[in-house]
């Protein structure tokens, strides 16, 4: 019987982070099955030692190397637990390819992620992040998620309330060495309304000539403003928006809008949501390049890796770009990877 992982010494990591920047890890274990996970952490070579899960390494950013454990969760499979006919509870391993996912959950007839489509990553990084695109979180379809519990070495199941879901935001993000996500649950509708309003997507429609959409449709629809608007990880190393669009007060967001008319503002539940790639933008970064380090041609939102960039580089980056928009807007820019 062959083992449930794999452990390497030494282990490189460029080829494990869409920013595709060098780093290496002291460990690098690749688990195929959520029961290892005691076993392995119970080793000698690995018990203490600090740890990082990845799967794709699509919202990371390595500027040294880990001097740690780095865990890659590779358990596949999809199930539907129940169907009703009117919507369906549906359970996905960590390790499944995130779009993949989408396109399945389509073929079933089921909709809810449709916005979601051709966001990179796996399965297991959705509920960490709280992924959303065009106006859609994971959040709103996600009934619970299965973990491993490192403070008392046993798995569990946390419900959607229990994950503390923010924009962003998790407890599996506020602590990301004490949880390592196995697998999650969402509710699936069949005939749920189309969420339309985010920009772009009615008029992508229309340009593929779609009078009356199905999810599918809308799936399209967001594949092709991604790839036109945002540089492929395939491509370019890069890891999609590496800058939360901050949320300021009401009154701040006022006293900007006055100041710069043409400010995208958008609702959130503690005031406006201001984009931050039209901040950047204005600031001049956007098509800016220093060495291999750079900001994306086609967003301003997205740090690309041009070659040979370190993660030491991209970050020293990051932060002339976050200090300039403070200089000019007053305003503080976040970034949305986890940066080691």
């Amino acid at each position: 019987m062959s083992s449930p992982y794999t452990l390497i010494n030494d282990a490189p990591l460029d080829r494990h982070n869409s920013f595709r920047v060098p780093a290496r890890a002291t460990l690098l274990a690749e688990v195929t099955a959520a029961e290892a996970l005691p076993g392995l952490l119970a080793l000698p070579a690995v018990r203490g030692k600090p740890l990082l899960v990845l799967g794709d390494g699509s919202n990371v950013l390595f500027t040294r190397d880990f001097d740690g454990l780095v865990i890659i969760v590779a358990a596949c499979g999809i199930e539907i637990l129940e169907d009703d006919g009117a919507s369906a509870r549906i359970r996905a391993s960590a390790g499944e390819n995130w779009n993949g996912l989408v396109r399945w959950s389509l073929t079933q007839g089921l909709c809810g992620l449709e916005n979601l489509a051709l966001i990179p990553g796996r399965v297991g990084a959705a509920p960490i992040q709280n992924i959303g695109a065009y106006g859609v979180e994971v959040a709103e379809t996600l009934l619970s998620v299965e973990a491993f519990d490192r403070t008392t070495g046993k798995s569990v199941c946390l419900s959607r309330e229990q994950c503390g879901f923010r924009y962003r935001d998790s407890v599996f993000k506020q602590q990301p060495e004490r949880w390592i996500i196995t697998a999650i649950a969402l509710r699936l509708q069949r005939n749920a309304p189309l969420k339309l309003d985010y920009a772009g997507v009615r008029e992508e429609l229309a340009a593929m000539s779609v009078t009356q959409p199905t999810a599918t449709n809308v799936a399209d629809a967001v594949c092709r403003l991604r790839l036109r608007k945002l540089p492929d990880p395939a491509v370019i190393g890069n890891a999609g928006s590496f800058f939360k669009n901050p949320v300021v007060a009401n009154e701040e967001t006022q006293k900007l809008q006055a100041a710069h008319p043409g400010l995208p503002v958008f609702n959130a539940p503690d005031g406006k949501k201001l984009s931050a790639a039209w901040l950047i933008e204005s600031c001049g970064w956007k098509g800016f390049r220093e060495g291999d380090a750079g900001v994306s041609e086609k967003h301003a939102l997205v740090l690309v890796n041009h070659g040979k960039a370190s993660g030491a580089q991209l970050w020293s980056l990051a932060a002339r770009i976050r200090d300039s928009v403070q200089g000019q807007f007053g305003v503080q820019l976040e970034p949305e990877p986890r940066i080691l």
